[in-house]
């Protein structure tokens, strides 16, 4: 038996390569990721490693213990509430530096400042504005010979003085700057200009991934991000020979009791380990998820190919059982044969991961992944946990088909020949089909009642949406006869008999249509889904981001320091500028409910922004005065003339807040613009979290507003950390973000559909096989070479259309009936259809149907006509 398994795979080796790559294709998705995730997690631990390279006890600064002279809140290290002049402030200074440097073991300390610098480019632009946390900046720390050994020089020298600053390789290049350029850059204010006299280089893995790096003089960045004479991190490198828990309890007893905390640098190291796997764990889960849809897709194509190879192996396999072979030996002859394919194609396709794991970094990373350099990690794992997948999905794939060349009766089998499906099984399948997919439709109804995006719900809505794709796939054998029969119809009357012809073949063997049709539905139904959630949340998000704004631009701070106070006051004095209302916001609690009030000047705002007033209005705001939102009256009963003493806060904790007598004198229906209630600057300031204006709305007078930007840069300081956009710039900058996600998104699902259309070709392929003599039949009573195509070609087309309507509608309403699970955070939330894309993707099953047929009717209508109707 195992000789004759060897011979089936040698002997159909063109029937079997498409099944191949189906396996090929879903294994090197698999072997891929776990090749990806283990190197990339070696990449950040040796990134990690590396900068704790020589460093034996590690003491950072934790929560000060100084209050915000204006907040009264307790500030951290590393916010910026430390002192009063709004910078942090760190316990770790330069007493306790030498200090530590005097314990015996101690070789040397590095004490280090850490902030962030944000970059204009030479052409003015700013440099990763967007993504602060990857523009670092700390201090160049010389040692006696001038340099500093962990930012090792490439031109120029170290900075030195006030005015100097040294930039690392890859962001010089990126932001045009040479040796003795001026360099513009920002901290958290208006822009400060430095002459640049360093580039170095890094392995910082934030650096290696696209982020920026600055490096001042220790007394300029202390002046910069803390004190003078303080630092966030203190670095030791012991003697050899010394115990590194022992210094690191001799350094903590140095340390004040609060404030700080001295770990060994083996510790550091294994708890910045232990973040990187948590970091890498929810990205390898996500490909894993995409790899086994992939593989499940496959599922379909391998047990299509061996049915249908079993069919036409019908005469064989009851000759074997007539000459003594059992059941159990016909089965174990098509699994040997199935995990042989398996091992074949798995191995090809871990060589095929090893390249998509090579690829899948410098991809991820343009979206802003910030993922490190590093050499491709193979673990055991890897191969064998690939190895492994193949070849059993293509075993279980090939169980059912093996057991039903099992069943074959020897004499039975030898004077008969296809035959259609007991209808029993049928019967059987259609009411299995219909309970799950009425389960999986009333979970489905269920989420659509619910309304937060809670991981229960979510849990639930995956269940809901498994069971209705499987409900779906039982019942499409069902659903396949009137769709067929309705396309038939179509073929029948543009393209007479072969359009008839063609319906007939899809509708001959239901089961066979059914399954090569499913695996294109699955992934057109998820391709779909994503595609009409994605597109209503982008509708969503851009109502929100210009909902009730009549503003021309919209001007922010990158940070979350905000706007200085005259910021309004500067744009409007902009030529072109017909109003500036200045925005800011606090807490606002009273009655028992928790609000936000937003505070402007109401005179600029009314320009700027549009008020639906319920009652009252914009004009009738003032000092003590306010408009409070339709929902907030309601949940607080609250109504116009109503006086109340709000507690006014940044932030839920509303306990010590200090009171304020407010009077309502307006109602309006709420939007993104203002919160649950609208105030003067004046009322609202004193309370804000940072004391600045979170936003300014600029409404330009008729006709001026192209140009205007850089103008209103320029007169707030033109700093890199400003931003100025435009109604449309902030719909682009919502879509942009959903647009790139679904985008990684199709690509994931793109190996689904590449998987379909082999299993459509196979199928058509193996089908024509089968149906040799009667396409002899055919030819010989005048059915000419381009009706035999025509022919072909339009079945494949059918069966497409048939799995991407299945597909298409199965996606849509699993998109509508999860929408509601956005509505917590998108109010506006409303599932709408993007009829042009769901026009694009039956375009595409079409396309598919077409180009699936190419060889398979080019190989119907090459066969000798009288060799095909001679009796084999």
């Amino acid at each position: 038996m195992l000789r004759t398994a060897l011979r089936n795979v040698l002997a159909h080796k063109a029937r079997l390569i498409m099944t191949a790559l189906a396996v090929l294709l879903g294994v090197a998705f698999v072997s891929g990721t776990l090749v990806f995730a283990d190197t990339t997690a070696n990449a950040f631990r040796n990134a990690s490693a590396q900068s704790l390279k020589g460093v034996a006890v590690s003491v950072r600064a934790e929560e000060a213990t100084d209050t915000d002279a204006a907040g009264g809140e307790e500030a951290t290290a590393t916010d910026t509430a430390g002192g009063e002049d709004g910078r942090r402030t760190s316990v770790l200074d330069s007493a306790l530096a030498r200090k530590i440097g005097r314990l015996p073991g101690v070789a040397s300390v590095r004490p280090t400042v850490n902030g962030e610098a944000t970059l204009a480019a030479k052409d003015g632009r700013p440099v990763d504005a967007d993504n602060n946390g990857q523009s670092l900046a700390t201090n160049y720390l010389p040692g006696k010979d001038g340099k500093d050994g962990h930012f090792p020089l490439k031109e120029g020298r170290g900075p030195v003085a006030a005015g100097e600053l040294a930039l690392d390789a890859r962001t010089a290049e990126r932001a045009g700057y040479r040796i003795g350029d001026t360099v513009r850059f920002a901290i958290d204010g208006p822009a400060l200009v430095k002459k640049l006299v360093g580039i170095v280089s890094s392995d910082d893995p934030r650096v290696t991934a696209g982020g920026t790096l600055t490096l001042f003089d220790t007394r300029t960045a202390q002046q910069l991000f803390l004190h003078p004479g303080q630092f966030d991190e203190i670095a030791v490198a012991a003697k050899d020979g010394t115990d590194e828990s022992a210094l690191t309890d001799q350094v903590q007893v140095l340390l004040p009791k609060k404030g700080a905390r001295a770990t060994s640098g083996t510790d550091l190291a294994a708890e910045q380990s232990a973040q990187i796997v948590k970091n890498t764990r929810s990205l390898t889960k996500t490909l894993l998820v995409f790899a086994g849809i992939a593989l499940f897709v496959g599922v379909f194509l391998i047990a299509n190919t061996f049915t249908m190879l079993i069919a036409q192996r019908s005469r064989e396999i009851a000759l074997m059982r007539a000459v003594g072979a059992s059941r159990r030996q016909v089965v174990r002859s098509v699994l040997i044969e199935a995990a042989l394919l398996g091992l074949v194609a798995s191995v090809a396709g871990f060589a095929l991961g090893l390249g998509i794991a090579t690829a899948m970094r410098p991809l991820l990373n343009t979206t802003g992944a910030g993922l490190p350099d590093g050499p491709l990690v193979i673990t055991p794992a890897a191969p064998l946990s690939s190895l492994a997948v193949g070849v059993l999905v293509t075993v279980l794939a090939a169980w059912l088909p093996s057991r039903k060349a099992a069943k074959i009766a020897p004499v039975a089998a030898l004077s008969s020949v296809d035959q259609a499906p007991a209808a029993r099984a049928l019967v059987f399948r259609n009411v299995f089909g219909t309970l799950l997919t009425g389960a999986g439709v009333l979970v489905m109804l269920y989420v659509s009642t619910l309304r937060t995006s809670a991981e229960s719900n979510l849990m639930v809505a995956m269940l809901g949406s498994a069971l209705t794709l499987v409900g779906v796939i039982v019942l499409a054998p069902l659903l396949s006869r009137p769709l067929i029969t309705l396309a038939g119809k179509v073929t029948t009357r543009f393209f007479g008999v072969s359009g008839k012809l063609a319906k007939e073949n899809a509708l001959r063997n239901p089961r066979r249509t059914a399954a090569t049709a499913s695996a294109l539905m699955i992934g057109l139904a998820l391709i779909t889904g994503l595609t009409v959630g994605g597109h209503s949340a982008q509708r969503a998000m851009a109502n929100e981001a210009t909902q009730g704004l009549a503003a021309d631009y919209k001007v922010t701070n990158s940070t979350t320091r905000g706007l200085d106070t005259d910021a309004a006051d500067k744009v409007a004095r902009v030529p072109g500028v017909a109003a500036a209302a200045p925005v800011t916001s606090a807490g606002l609690d009273t009655r028992g409910r928790y609000g936000v009030i937003t505070g402007t000047d109401p005179k600029a705002f009314g320009k700027a922004a549009q008020l639906d007033f319920r009652a009252g209005s914009l004009r009738d705001i003032g000092p003590g005065r306010i408009a409070v939102s339709d929902e907030f009256a309601d949940q607080a009963g609250l109504g116009v003339g109503d006086t109340i003493d709000a507690d006014m806060a940044t932030g839920m904790d509303t306990g010590k807040a200090p009171k304020k007598k407010l009077t309502v004198v307006g109602i309006y229906a709420k939007i993104r613009a203002v919160d649950d209630a609208l105030g003067t600057l004046t009322d609202v300031l004193p309370y804000a979290g940072s004391k600045q204006l979170e936003n300014v709305l600029v409404k330009t007078e008729p006709g001026k507003a192209a140009g205007l930007e850089r103008k209103i840069r320029a007169a707030l300081g033109d700093s890199p950390l400003l931003k100025v956009r435009s109604q449309e710039q902030l719909i682009n900058e919502n879509d942009g973000s959903i647009t790139t996600v679904l985008n990684m998104l199709y690509g994931l699902l793109g190996m689904a559909v590449v998987i379909a259309i082999l299993g459509v070709v196979n199928t058509l392929a193996m089908s024509v096989f089968e149906r040799t003599r009667e396409i002899g039949m055919l030819r010989a009573i005048g059915l000419d070479r381009s009706g035999i195509k025509q022919m072909i070609r339009l079945e494949s087309v059918v069966i497409s259309l048939f799995g991407a309507v299945l597909g298409i509608g199965t996606g849509i309403f699993l998109a509508w009936a999860g929408g509601g699970l956005t509505t917590s955070s998108m109010q506006e939330y409303e599932t709408v259809l993007p009829w042009e894309r769901l026009g694009t993707f039956l375009a595409l099953a079409l396309m598919i149907g077409v180009l699936a047929a190419i060889w398979p009717a080019r190989r119907a209508a090459r066969l000798n006509m009288l060799q095909s109707i001679q009796p084999s």
